[in-house]
């Protein structure tokens, strides 16, 4: 017999507007084929007029991220600059540490909650 039920996908990026900041939750893996759903969902978080000056962009769900989800990151930190504004990594996991600091780049973004 045949398993008719659909599969549900939990999304991988969450955007959460507050006063003071705009947060992007991000989970599960970001690689070369989902990417592109964490650069959308900053780029339109980041080019919004009424978008606060911080971005968090929080990671604790992050299994795993390649360089395709850290070209993300580094576009979008560029873009933030451009509007003003500052994209801050929330609770990186060892796997995005160890990424940010093999490529340099963890010295490009503030980041809490380690």
């Amino acid at each position: 017999m045949a398993d008719d039920r659909e599969e549900v996908r939990v999304p991988l990026v969450r955007v959460e507007r507050g006063e003071q900041s705009v947060v992007v939750r991000v989970s599960g893996e970001i690689d070369l084929d989902r990417a592109s759903l964490l650069r959308d969902a900053l780029h339109a978080a980041i080019t919004r007029p009424d978008c606060p000056n911080e971005i968090v962009v929080d990671l604790a769900e992050l299994t795993f991220c390649d360089s395709s989800g850290l070209n993300a990151l580094l576009q979008a930190r560029l873009t933030a600059h451009e509007y003003g504004r500052q994209i801050r990594l929330h609770a990186p996991t060892a796997q995005v540490i160890h990424l940010l600091e093999l490529t340099g780049t963890d010295q490009l973004f503030p980041i809490t909650g380690t």
